[in-house]
């Protein structure tokens, strides 16, 4: 029979109580990027990620880190942003009390319900649960889905669109952009569209680009697996000089595979553009999906 171990003195050994693994959150998040210094907490900037950390880190009442499956710019706005934190296992009970929740109410409602006391009323977290083995945020992400409007009536955006429409007063030959946007369908290294990052690939696929319009309202839907820094932005520039009949619509498939960003258009303004939603694989392809994305793709 095994007798208990004992230190010097007689007195018994405690095992070591392992700590528990810390608890992964996906947050499904909206917010108004117009005051926004953009998603990325940035010493003395006012960011999305910068408000969100500081309000989550008081009610866990410890640091926490947001992970986002895309690092929007500054003026950008999101209806479907998703991000994750970890959080110690320790410090959920800090954020709500159990027994106060009712039977059958979803785990996070509460925590959800206090956030939207501590966070302003540009930023809003629709949801909150326990993230599934192996996601990513980032990237465990097949791909996102981005929105650009467009206001093209003679007086430019109504009061209700102006933080998240772009006026634009002159015609537009939309076919002549449908036209463009097709070149751009696929996997093409998309340099010209991007600003430079030291070590980032610039290769993409892009699944969807196309336009639509509602009486004076222009819309482009754009959705790639991924996007790099100022892509989406840039892409619809070309395709309004397109419109505006500056370019020709081949001169867009002209620009893939350059070395670097082409100073031939301007990007367009922020406050058009939005992400709407972000894709993810099955649970058990999550973890297959992050080993995928980490790849460093050519051509």
């Amino acid at each position: 029979m095994n007798e208990p171990a004992t230190d010097a003195g007689g007195g018994l050994v405690r095992s070591p109580v392992a700590p528990l693994a810390p608890v992964r959150l996906r947050l499904d998040i909206a917010y108004d990027g117009t005051e926004f210094a953009g998603w990325a907490a940035q010493e003395g900037q006012r960011t999305v990620a910068g408000v969100l950390e500081d309000a989550l880190s008081t009610v866990f009442r410890t640091p926490v880190i947001l992970r986002a499956a895309g690092r929007t710019d500054a003026g950008v706005h999101a209806t479907g942003q998703v991000a994750h934190l970890d959080v110690p296992a320790d410090a959920l009970g800090h954020a709500y009390p159990r027994s106060a929740r009712p039977a059958g109410e979803p785990e996070f409602l509460p925590l959800t319900r206090r956030l939207a006391r501590f966070v302003p009323e540009d930023v809003r977290v629709l949801g909150i649960v326990r993230a599934p083995a192996g996601f990513d945020a980032r990237f465990s992400a097949l791909r996102r889905h981005y929105e650009y409007r467009l206001a093209t009536a003679p007086y430019g955006a109504t009061p209700q669109q102006a933080r998240f429409v772009t006026p634009w007063a002159r015609p537009l030959d939309l076919d002549a952009m449908v036209d463009a946007s097709r070149h751009l369908i696929g996997l093409h290294d998309f340099a010209a569209f991007c600003k430079h990052r030291d070590g980032a690939t610039t290769i993409r696929e892009m699944q969807r680009l196309d336009w639509t319009r509602d009486g004076d309202l222009v819309t482009a839907h754009v959705s790639a697996d991924a996007f790099c820094w100022s892509m989406v932005r840039s892409v619809v520039g070309a395709l309004l000089a397109v419109g505006e009949g500056r370019r020709d619509p081949s001169w867009c498939a002209s620009l893939l595979g350059a070395a670097k960003r082409s100073s031939d258009f301007a990007a367009a303004p922020a406050r058009g553009l939005t992400l709407v939603g972000v894709d993810y694989p099955a649970d058990d392809q999550l973890a297959a999906r992050i080993t995928v994305t980490r790849d460093m793709r050519t051509l």
